[in-house]
């Protein structure tokens, strides 16, 4: 049951960034992206902090820890939002949607030269199945490729490999701290560029004063952001990243859509095309294969051997 829980944590994160889509649309509608993001992971730290208040989660991080754990949290969350804010809004959300798929390829060549961690061709042949699924998907939909601005293209490339690097950093980090520890930096350090880049932005423009505003109407907007999506999805994600490979782990990203396909239908009654419906079979079966032809880690073994032995 133990080798299970990274799986498991891996597909509650896809549920949980499949559906935050419907959020961020409608808050976008109201808010700048980066006051958005600003709010959102102020949220997160806020969230964390009274958990630590409470005893329910223990947290000791020192200023060395930061530092330590600051590249991982410049490439997710600032280098990635940053750079994919800036490709949706010089493209589209469904051409960013197609470059976004091939994370897991960069994943899985990073992982070979900086982690020494080699999928087998089984592995690699599931992993290119999950990413055709959501560039079919996309491909299919007439408007994905219409307006692509050479620039926004380039952010999102950017965005696919800051995505890529936070994986292996993820994967690096977990040797030496607890996913709990990872995602309190990341939120952190998100909550501090984020907000002074809207705080100068709204100082600019005079209108510091309205900056909290916005939360009246938005609140359940930006708690589900900030605490479930941000918090709760980032500590399943590093937790993942800490059990299996860095090319299992990413291969779950790819499940958004399935996600994001289904609660368009069942929350705003969108029709369901038939490319979507083999794009999904290739997606779950290529996340399914990546997972199932690894062998599992030698901790798992040890951990079961431990549980089913009559003399624990």
């Amino acid at each position: 049951m133990i080798r299970y829980l990274p799986y498991l944590a891996g597909i509650g994160v896809a549920l949980t960034w499949g559906f935050s889509f419907m959020f961020t649309r409608g808050a976008l509608d109201y808010l700048a992206p980066f006051h958005l993001l600003g709010l959102r992971f102020a949220a997160a730290v806020a969230a964390m902090s009274l958990l630590r208040i409470l005893g329910i989660i223990n947290i000791k991080v020192v200023p060395r820890d930061y530092l330590n754990l600051l590249p991982l949290a410049f490439f997710q969350p600032i280098l990635y939002f940053a750079t994919e804010t800036t490709g949706v809004l010089l493209t589209s959300a469904s051409y960013a949607g197609m470059m976004i798929a091939i994370i897991p390829i960069f994943v899985a060549i990073l992982a070979v030269f900086v982690l020494r961690e080699y999928p087998n061709r089984l592995q690699i042949f599931f992993i290119i199945a999950s990413v055709t699924g959501v560039i079919f998907i996309i491909y299919m939909d007439t408007q994905s490729i219409a307006g692509v601005n050479p620039l926004g293209t380039l952010a999102l490339l950017g965005a696919v490999v800051a995505a890529a690097c936070y994986n292996i950093a993820s994967r690096k980090a977990s040797v030496d701290y607890k996913p709990i520890h990872t995602t309190w930096v990341m939120m952190v350090v998100g909550a501090v560029v984020f907000n002074a880049v809207s705080l100068g932005q709204h100082l600019s423009a005079g209108k510091i004063g309205i900056y909290l505003t916005p939360l009246g109407e938005l609140w359940p907007t930006v708690i589900y952001l900030g605490v479930i999506s941000s918090v709760a999805a980032f500590f399943m994600y590093n937790y993942v990243l800490s059990k299996v490979t860095a090319a299992q782990g990413s291969v779950f990203a790819n499940m958004v859509t399935v996600v994001a396909i289904a609660a368009g239908v069942v929350f705003r009654g969108e029709t369901v095309f038939w490319y979507q419906l083999v794009g999904t079979a290739a997606i779950l079966t290529g996340v399914w294969g990546t997972n199932r032809f690894a062998p599992a880690p030698k901790e798992y073994h040890e951990a079961e051997a431990i549980l089913e032995s009559p003399n624990k």
